[in-house]
C-alpha cells in the first residue's frame, strides 16, 4: 500500500503487456506511446489498464505483448474531442518501468493507487439492486504547471455513506486500485457499442482538515 508518500498522485501496477505500444504524440522531440496492461485481481478478474510511456524511458521494441512489467507513475486525465464531444481520457503515465523478473515476483499487491485531491462535483450516492451502497466522486488532483487531473472514484459501504455528506471543495486522500469496467452504450441508430470505463475503487478514505 502506498501509505507514505509526499506526492499527491502515486500509482504502482504490475502485469503483462496486453496490446502492442502505439505512437500517441510527441512533445519537444520526445515520443510517447500507449498500450494496455493486464493486471490480475485475487478474484481472477483481470483489469485492462491504459498506460502511456516515453520512448526515453524504455526501448519500445522491448515491450512485446505478454511481457511482464512493473510500472510506477501517476493516473492522469486529459480531454479529447471525439464524435463532437469532449471526452475524459484516463491513463497511467509511467515515470518508471521495469522488466526485471525478481521485481515483478516481489510485488505483493499489483494494483495500488494513492490520490490527494479535492471533490469537484457533489458525490452521488446510490444502492445497487443487490443493496450494495456505492458513491461516485470526481476528484481533482493538482499537477505541476497549474494543471489538474480529474479522476472518477467509487466508494463502497460505510465510505459511500460517509462521502454522501462531503462538500464540493473538500480535500480528501484515498487509497485503492484502478479498475476497468466494460459496459454497453446504445447509439442513436440503435447499434450497441462495447466500451470500457476506468475508475478508482477506494479501499481507504481520509478527510483532510485544511489549516488556516
Amino acid at each position: 500500500m502506498l501509505e507514505h508518500t509526499s506526492e499527491n498522485n502515486q500509482v504502482l501496477v504490475a502485469g503483462t503487456v496486453d496490446s502492442p505500444p502505439v505512437f500517441a504524440h510527441e512533445i519537444y522531440g520526445e515520443g510517447f506511446y500507449n498500450f494496455t496492461l493486464a493486471v490480475p485481481r485475487l478474484s481472477g478478474y483481470v483489469d485492462v489498464i491504459p498506460v502511456t510511456v516515453s520512448e526515453r524511458l524504455i526501448d519500445i521494441g522491448t515491450l512485446p505483448v505478454g511481457a511482464k512489467v512493473v510500472i510506477k507513475g501517476q493516473f492522469r486525465s486529459y480531454n479529447k474531442y471525439i464524435d463532437g464531444k469532449n471526452r475524459l481520457i484516463l491513463t497511467v503515465f509511467a515515470k518508471d518501468i521495469s522488466m526485471k523478473e525478481e521485481e515483478y515476483r516481489g510485488i505483493r499487491n499489483p494494483n495500488q493507487i494513492y490520490l490527494d485531491g479535492y471533490i469537484c462535483k457533489p458525490p452521488v450516492y446510490r444502492t445497487t439492486p443487490l443493496n450494495r451502497e456505492i458513491a461516485d466522486v470526481l476528484l481533482a488532483v493538482n499537477r505541476s504547471y497549474n494543471k489538474s487531473d480529474y479522476i472518477p472514484v467509487i466508494l463502497w459501504g460505510r465510505n459511500a455513506r460517509f462521502s454522501e455528506n462531503l462538500a464540493v471543495g473538500q480535500r480528501i486522500r484515498i487509497w485503492g486500485r484502478i479498475q476497468s469496467r466494460p459496459y454497453q452504450k446504445k447509439l442513436p441508430n440503435g447499434e450497441i457499442q462495447d466500451k470500457i470505463a476506468y475508475e478508482v475503487s477506494v479501499s481507504k478514505l481520509q478527510v483532510v482538515s485544511e489549516q488556516k
